[in-house]
């Protein structure tokens, strides 16, 4: 199968306790089908917690026995309905359609960012009212206008007395509106400089507003320009996948069929994980589900209050109905599965499903966690569209499709899957052979770094070889990424290990063994092994506590070889002395 890159986000929901691993060949459609996982879950979780919470508000207000048997009454059909979904699990599928909504898929919200109103200045500044001062005294006013009386007019000194006073008061007038006007004019004068200076900052606090809003505008625009722009392209990369998904091109198909299976709605106990491979050349997809454990399927059948003790008493189902309940329950996820992808399939381009149904559960016998294919169905299109599923017995229908697996599945007995999720990788290259030719006097450190990688592969095999497991170098990259990997088919210990060979003559720093988790965990590994020639640092040893990862350095190197009947050295000082020379 001709290699394609894969997108791959993790999404988690501590809430819920899930957790999906979305992958695709598109980067945008793999985040929006994040989003929506993550969205669906909140939703999920809202609900639950409402739901809870509404139950202890429910519980908590009940005071009487005839409450409290009210409540049993509705715990009892909450645990049935919990069972009774389980029994329709099949039956559930037929009435939904399956096909992938494209338009669905669109981002069709406009820009929700407000455009930022009119335009609203700061107010003038107000010049103020201007200081008056009364008019000038005229000595022709009344007021300073002598009044003589008839004694005034005969005696002149009376007269020039009473003229004198007046001219007195017009002096002392004039003298005091002289100082007025002093004051109005120095008021005013200061007051037009204040307006004047208030006029500028205002004019310049309005222009750096207006700019600021014509920014502020120019922004928005662009914003909103640069949404519509990047989700037009996205909405288009829809339509490209639709377009390559009706062309039948291999990741659409593969994208396609993860999209079905991610729209497919069960129970909160069931993983909701699994992997597919879809072979072009003969329509095929294979989909490695992942099936729920025996013990997280509900058991509560009944409630039933005891008034004499005041207690609620639980009754679940029997173990063997559990037993059958539970082989079922797979027997109707695998039937469901192809269903919904062949109901789905508007574009033809399957032909043949095979389903292995894989289970993660605790060995009572270790207590280890083991990863088993406990059955596997192929069916063709044609003959499983031609079934009624509506009145199908799940098992006898499986059985009769040549489906493999245990009479009881509950026993988890390990079975061959019909076909296998494909190994091969075209980062994959031939390798050759090496380990033959390597002696005693022969220095690991100072190899050739490609003898080096093929060394790695070659003694790993020969460690592999016995379980029937394979080890694949990649194309050569001097350092980091993938040297080889190795595929165990050991159904306890066995899955994909990474290998990473680093023929080094210093000591590898955390930072090497920090790459090959983040290569474990991007290639799906189980593992992840890292040799080198020389050691490792505390940090390295210290970082790899707890993860799955092996550090091998030169003596274990040394060892593994020895193992095999190989003998070698690893000089460091010699190595880089000849490195040095060569100028590696």
């Amino acid at each position: 199968m001709a290699y394609r890159e894969i997108w791959e986000i993790e999404v988690r929901h501590e809430g819920l306790n899930k957790y999906r691993h979305i992958r695709g060949s598109d980067k945008y459609v793999v985040e929006q089908k994040a989003a929506a996982q993550k969205l669906a879950w909140d939703d999920m979780w809202e609900k639950k917690k409402a739901s809870e919470s509404k139950k202890c508000e429910r519980e908590a207000a009940i005071k009487s026995k005839e409450e409290q048997k009210e409540l049993a009454i509705i715990k009892t059909e909450e645990a049935q309905r919990a069972l009774d979904d389980l029994e329709s699990t099949l039956i559930h599928t037929l009435s939904v359609d399956d096909a992938i909504d494209w338009s669905s898929l669109e981002d069709k919200k406009p820009f929700s960012k407000p455009k930022p109103g009119k335009f609203q200045s700061i107010p003038a500044p107000k010049k103020n009212s201007p200081i008056t001062f009364p008019e000038e005294p005229k000595r022709s006013d009344p007021k300073y206008l002598a009044k003589l009386g008839l004694f005034d007019k005969i005696f002149s000194s009376r007269r020039k007395q009473k003229e004198k006073e007046a001219e007195n008061s017009y002096l002392a007038d004039r003298s005091l509106w002289v100082e007025a006007k002093k004051k109005a004019e120095f008021g005013n004068s200061q007051n037009e400089l204040k307006y004047s200076e208030s006029l500028k900052a205002w004019e310049l606090a309005k222009k750096e507003m207006e700019l600021k809003f014509v920014k502020s505008v120019e922004l928005w625009e662009k914003e909103k320009t640069d949404y519509e722009i990047k989700q037009k392209s996205n909405n288009s990369i829809i339509q490209v996948k639709k377009e390559q998904y009706f062309n039948k091109e291999e990741g659409a198909v593969s994208d396609y069929c993860e999209m079905v299976l991610s729209n497919s709605v069960y129970p909160d106990c069931f993983p909701q994980e699994w992997d597919i491979e879809y072979q072009p050349k003969t329509k095929i997809i294979i989909v490695d589900y992942s099936l729920p454990d025996i013990d997280s399927i509900p058991t509560l059948k009944s409630v039933k209050y005891i008034a004499t003790r005041d207690e609620f008493s639980e009754t679940h189902i029997s173990a063997a109905a559990l037993n059958k309940l539970y082989d079922d329950l797979l027997y109707q996820i695998a039937l469901r599965t192809i269903h919904e992808l062949y109901e789905a399939d508007v574009a033809n381009a399957l032909e043949s499903i095979v389903f292995n149904g894989w289970v993660e559960s605790v060995d009572k016998a270790t207590g280890k966690n083991v990863n088993s294919c406990i059955m596997s169905l192929q069916a063709a299109k044609d003959e499983f569209l031609a079934i009624n599923l509506e009145k199908v017995d799940p098992k006898a229908c499986f059985k009769q499709l040549k489906g493999v697996g245990s009479s009881k599945l509950h026993g988890l007995s390990p079975v061959a899957p019909i076909i296998n999720i494909n190994k091969d990788d075209r980062r994959f290259v031939t390798a050759y052979a090496v380990v033959d030719e390597v002696g005693g006097a022969d220095n690991l450190a100072a190899m050739d770094w490609q003898d080096f990688e093929n060394l790695i592969r070659e003694i790993f095999e020969k460690e592999f070889v016995s379980s029937g497991g394979e080890v694949k170098i990649t194309q050569a990259s001097r350092d980091g990424g993938v040297d080889a990997i190795a595929f165990d088919p050991d159904p306890i210990r066995g899955g994909k290990i990474v290998i990473q060979a680093k023929r080094y003559t210093n000591v590898v720093g955390v930072s090497a063994v920090r790459d090959l988790y983040g290569t474990t965990v991007n290639e799906g590994a189980t593992k992840g092994i890292l040799v080198t020639t020389a050691d490792y640092g505390p940090d390295a040893y210290e970082f790899a506590k707890g993860k799955p990862l092996t550090l091998l350095n030169g003596s274990n190197l040394l060892h593994l070889l020895d193992k095999h009947g190989h003998k070698a050295k690893i000089d460091l000082k010699e190595a880089k002395k000849i490195l040095s020379e060569k100028k590696i």
